[in-house]
């Protein structure tokens, strides 16, 4: 499925229907360039959930949040990570497949691992406010 963002607000309502999509132990892995929406798609799926979009940012610094909603929310940001070592090092892997929805910006960083399947979501900039997503509905990995 592709769907073109014109606005903010268009990639959060597109976000909010596909966290109607969701159930309990999905893994959302999101790809694209810094500033591509992948926040504020976090955002649209946080209100999908229950969870107030305002208290939804970008983990850099504290690497994973956790949101109450109609399921829990666990949102991950590796952007800053440089090794899986790092990763792990967070208890990542009992995030997954868990009692909720695990979402993790910056999914390349996972590459070497072997995840059972996943929801991708990759965000292509195509203009000032115009965004190009494209979803996958689920990925096997290597």
């Amino acid at each position: 499925m592709k769907f073109i963002s014109q606005s903010p607000e268009e990639t959060i309502v597109f976000g909010k229907k596909i966290a109607k999509l969701l159930k309990r132990g999905d893994i959302v892995c999101l790809f694209g360039e810094l500033g591509s929406g992948k926040t504020t798609f976090v955002k649209g799926l946080a209100v999908g959930l229950r969870v107030k979009k305002d208290l939804v940012n970008s983990p850099s610094f504290v690497l994973v949040k956790e949101f109450k909603g109609r399921l829990p929310l666990f949102h991950f940001d590796l952007y800053r990570m440089k090794s899986l070592r790092e990763i792990f090092s967070l208890g990542f892997e009992e995030y997954l497949f868990g009692r909720g929805i695990c979402v993790i910006e910056w999914a390349e960083k996972l590459s070497k691992v072997s995840l059972n399947n996943y929801r991708k979501i990759e965000f292509k900039i195509k203009g000032p406010k115009e965004r190009l997503i494209k979803v996958s509905k689920r990925v096997l990995s290597p």
